[in-house]
């Protein structure tokens, strides 16, 4: 066997998370679930990883209103009501391998880029447009799961766990590798995101 082929043995299948233990009040408490151009919000990003071929599973609270889903649900405890309690998570749930995670509010990340994440081999490699941080999506290996589980406690904010990890960013220059960074990023967290989204995938 050759170095490349001893590479590719190597290699795990990603798993990708979409997160939506979020309380989503700006959106009436059913972010998931909110039409965007057709279909619900969730289903955006899991086209994406569809796309990118990236097994995927929805990590939600055990009460998260959720549209009928052709995939697995996670469902994570109660509490706390913190983001990463749903990378704690997917990286249960993962059982070994790396998690892919994406916010189900950011419904215009393309497969490309969530196809990157996934074959990366950095232990922590997280979006960074304008080199701010966006742990929520993002690539987390498996041996991050115990310093992710101790910092639960804490209920820090994620930035700050995550940049305590000393992860690799991906800045602007290379996200626009994908597409306009300020475009695949927008998140969904209130009505006017939701026009400003619609907007962005209207036809033409």
């Amino acid at each position: 066997m050759d170095e490349g082929e001893a590479g590719s043995a190597e290699a795990v299948a990603a798993l990708g998370a979409v997160l939506a233990g979020g309380a989503g009040r700006r959106l009436g408490g059913a972010k998931a679930t909110v039409e965007l151009a057709g279909r619900p919000l969730i289903e955006h990003p899991l086209a994406a990883l569809r796309a990118a071929r990236i097994e995927a599973v929805v990590v939600a609270k055990p009460r998260t209103p959720l549209p009928p889903l052709d995939c697995e649900i996670v469902r994570e405890a109660e509490e706390p009501r913190h983001p990463l309690l749903g990378i704690v998570a997917a990286l249960r749930r993962a059982a070994g391998r790396p998690v892919v995670a994406v916010a189900c509010d950011m419904p215009l990340v393309p497969a490309a880029l969530l196809d990157h994440l996934a074959s990366a081999r950095d232990p922590l490699l997280v979006a960074a447009p304008g080199d701010r941080p966006q742990p929520l999506l993002g690539r987390y290996a498996a041996e991050l799961l115990p310093d992710l589980e101790a910092a639960l406690p804490r209920e820090e904010p994620l930035r700050r766990t995550v940049a305590l990890l000393s992860p690799r960013l991906l800045g602007t220059r290379e996200l626009s590798r994908f597409g306009d960074p300020e475009r695949m990023l927008v998140n969904v967290n209130d009505e006017a995101d939701l026009r400003r989204a619609s907007a962005l995938l209207a036809p033409g």
